[in-house]
């Protein structure tokens, strides 16, 4: 092995090493859930947004305040209501007296500067206030009253989703759920993992919990995971699945045809391909595999398909339809 390749290895190994370190701290709180877990970090480390769908009571948002605690970042926290306005999210100018007795505008920022946002329950806001979210996610900006300002990198949305209580509910617009890098379904815990839960929490006892990483390093690991080598047939296999989500396309399977109304943009492939490189690193690789690149196709792809009414009458979920694109597309390239 020649030096080049022992320093690559070398980087591969420290980014495995450090991202379990804070894996492990999070597991000090979080029982159970590993996917879930290493859904969150993956979507950080690729500098994207995240979307966990689940019933109460899951802990989706104990594990995005635990997120909050291990990582040294600055963290606020929205809970989202019907009467939630686009200000209380992003800030307003208000009138303030100087000490000479003057009067000027002054903007007075929202909870959205900060680095890791907790989006509670954003399915309960009107369309208009989640369109306050949009410019954040996308650019990390906020523009008021004609300026615009700089949210501080880097910055992470992670919203939470009911999605069974849909009295009083806004579906999120396919623009803003585009903006997400993964879409997570937090299911329920095993039999082991509630008895944990249960035992836990019920002696009164709050496990420490230490800063692992800091935004400079997070940052520094997100440079690293770009510079993955994604081989020119890895990447024409994740394009062909991705334009195997669209309706009566080239690479189109039998249940894309039947059951999807819109299939993914460009920027599920982009999501797709950033995924699967922190997939590759996380396995000592410095390239990425066609099994990575399968490994995140759900959480990349099932809020970017629409399904049509037919899929809706007959009770089909997208993830099934997923995973048959999945199993036709083939990884050689005919």
């Amino acid at each position: 092995m020649t030096n080049v390749d022992e320093s690559i290895q070398a980087k591969a190994d420290h980014f495995r090493q450090r991202y379990e370190q804070v894996r492990e701290m999070i597991g000090r709180v979080i029982v159970g859930h590993d996917e879930i877990v290493q859904g969150v970090l993956t979507a950080m480390l690729c500098g994207g947004h995240c979307l966990l769908e689940g019933v109460p009571g899951l802990g989706k948002t104990m594990l995005v305040r635990t997120l909050s605690e291990v990582l040294d970042l600055d963290f606020n926290r929205i809970q989202f209501t019907p009467d939630l306005m686009p200000a209380d999210i992003l800030g307003t100018n208000m009138i303030v007296e100087s000490e000479d007795g003057r009067r000027q505008f002054q903007f007075q920022r929202g909870p959205v500067f900060t680095q890791i946002l907790l989006a509670d329950e954003i399915n309960r806001a009107t369309p208009k206030t989640q369109s306050a979210m949009l410019e954040t996610m996308q650019e990390g900006t906020v523009t008021a009253a004609g300026a615009r300002y700089e949210l501080e990198k880097p910055f992470f949305v992670l919203a939470t989703q009911n999605p069974i209580e849909q009295e009083g509910t806004y579906p999120l617009p396919e623009a803003q759920l585009d903006r997400f890098l993964f879409k997570l379904v937090v299911g329920y815990s095993s039999r082991e993992d509630l008895n944990t839960i249960v035992e836990r929490t019920t002696r009164g006892e709050k496990p420490e919990i230490e800063k692992v990483m800091d935004g400079a390093e997070i940052r520094q690991m997100q440079a690293m995971v770009r510079d993955v080598v994604l081989t020119p047939p890895i990447r024409d296999y994740l394009v062909r699945l991705t334009l195997a989500t669209h309706p009566d396309g080239p690479h189109s399977v039998d249940a894309t045809n039947q059951y999807v109304r819109w299939g993914a943009s460009p920027r599920g492939a982009q999501t797709l391909a950033l995924a699967s490189k922190v997939r590759a690193l996380l396995a000592g690789r410095f390239n990425v595999s066609f099994e990575d690149i399968r490994r995140v196709y759900l959480p990349t792809m099932r809020h970017r398909v629409l399904l049509n009414f037919e899929a809706q009458a007959e009770g089909v979920e997208t993830d099934s339809v997923l995973l048959e694109i999945l199993e036709k597309v083939r990884e050689a390239s005919e």
